[in-house]
């Protein structure tokens, strides 16, 4: 071992000696991890991203949701008169929310969701902020943990009282220094009693608002009867349109929804006549969720007289889709940032053939003094190997600092974990190995006599 490790030593002053050249040798592998390493965060950083908006749309939901048509277009779709009957849908309801929960037995829980965007008041600050109707199960199905206070009560939600659950923005924003607990928001022309603080969440989601995560932080959460008692209820507007054309079965669901009619004067009359704008639904298991969402289409369906104004998908499948196609997209600039390993182990087995011919000489004076070829071939291949893993090093600095700075600059998340730099690590090792032992070999093949007469 004495040997070999002197041999070691007489690797390391030859690489010494040619400090430029051993440098201009180790780019290759330098770039080569630091490149691995960052495209491997990058991969990491957006496969957390995916599980932690996962666990926000929630385990097991299904989200339906309304297709609010062109005014044009619909009433030229419904006509008048027979037609205009028979087509007729009161649109997405209460009362579909309560057809899901009670009929379905695979439905865990249901929470309907309606969204308003209008200004919070407190103390005189004012600030646009959107107001969301829900129930008491929402922060459940999303999970939501409390920071402070409770979600609503049983008789909060069902008489519509004015109280409200806010996000970390705004109390952030209107109660800095003062315990929201208690205190009045005031918002639209409403006074909402504060009952709770959600927790602040520190995912990035607005990207995926359109599989149903909304941006927790920012919101106002109300009982879903406050937002239709006090605020806005569509439904009413597409029921009272509809006159004679309600069946004697939606009679119930008329007068029911007339109890709750809108006190707000700037009611939207828009086309949108759906009374909400999503409803949430939460299934036992996840092998359910398929079916259970095609048996929701055909609920829905029936009950909107074969009206196809709604939609039903599966937030977690799309995510769990979308989460496979980065991986492969991972793979992919994995392969192509190990190239440059690849690269550089070329240049690596380049630069040691040359040096093998510049170096004859001493290839032979060492044999001539009883130096074995195994002392040869450790020589050349302690340098091949010294060099890449010095590179790589280098290489696992410079692509940690490489991960930081796309994280501040281009604001991607990057997460570097110790499995991507060990293989880095381990790969560039391989690579002075692999391509450091033909030329290590074709040195200690050289015949002594020929070498010490080589000029």
């Amino acid at each position: 071992m004495r040997k070999y490790f002197h041999d070691v030593v007489i690797a390391m002053e030859s690489i010494m000696a040619n400090k430029l050249k051993s440098v201009l040798t180790a780019l290759g592998i330098i770039f080569g991890v630091a490149s691995v390493i960052s495209m491997l965060a990058i991969g990491n950083g957006a496969q957390q991203e995916i599980l932690e908006q996962i666990k926000m749309v929630g385990v097991n939901n299904i989200l339906i949701s309304p297709i609010v048509e062109e005014s044009g277009n619909q009433n030229e779709e419904n006509g008048n008169g027979p037609q205009q009957r028979a087509k007729f849908s009161r649109g997405l309801s209460l009362l579909d929310a309560e057809a899901i929960q009670t009929t379905i037995p695979s439905v865990v829980s249901v929470s309907p969701e309606i969204a308003l965007n209008s200004h919070a008041v407190y103390g005189g600050k004012r600030e646009a902020a959107k107001l969301i109707g829900v129930s008491s199960d929402y922060f459940d199905l999303f999970n939501l943990p409390l920071e402070s206070g409770t979600v609503f009560n049983s008789h909060q939600e069902e008489n519509g009282l004015a109280v409200a659950v806010i996000g970390a923005n705004i109390k952030s924003r209107f109660f800095p220094d003062v315990n929201p607990i208690g205190q009045y928001i005031k918002f639209g022309h409403v006074w909402l009693q504060i009952v709770g603080v959600i927790e602040r969440s520190n995912v990035s989601v607005s990207a995926f608002e359109n599989v149903g995560i909304n941006v927790y932080n920012d919101n106002i959460y109300v009982p879903v009867k406050t937002m239709l008692m006090r605020y806005q209820n569509r439904g009413i507007l597409r029921i009272e349109s509809a006159g004679s054309g309600i069946s004697a079965g939606g009679g119930r669901g008329f007068w029911r929804m007339r109890s709750m009619i809108s006190t707000n004067p700037g009611q939207n009359t828009s086309s949108n006549y759906h009374q909400l704008d999503k409803i949430v639904v939460q299934v036992t298991e996840t092998e359910q969720l398929s079916p259970t969402a095609e048996l929701i289409g055909r609920m829905l369906l029936r009950r909107h007289s074969e009206v196809k104004d709604f939609e039903v998908t599966v937030p977690e499948l799309l995510l769990k889709q979308q989460q496979r196609t980065r991986e492969i997209f991972n793979i992919v600039l994995g392969a192509i940032a190990s190239i440059s390993l690849i690269v550089g182990g070329i240049g690596i087995m380049n630069i040691m053939f040359a040096s093998v011919m510049e170096r004859i000489k001493e290839i032979g004076t060492r044999q001539a003094i009883g130096a074995t070829r195994v002392d040869i071939i450790v020589q050349f291949l302690s340098e091949a190997v010294l060099i890449s893993v010095s590179g790589g090093l280098i290489g696992v600095i410079l692509g940690i600092i490489l991960s930081h700075l796309i994280t501040h600059f281009a604001d991607i998340s990057t997460i570097v974990s110790f499995s991507s730099v060990l293989i880095a690590f381990f790969v560039s090792a391989s690579v002075g190995v692999i391509f450091g032992y033909s030329p290590a070999k074709r040195a200690a093949e050289k015949d002594p006599i020929e070498s010490l007469r080589y000029e």
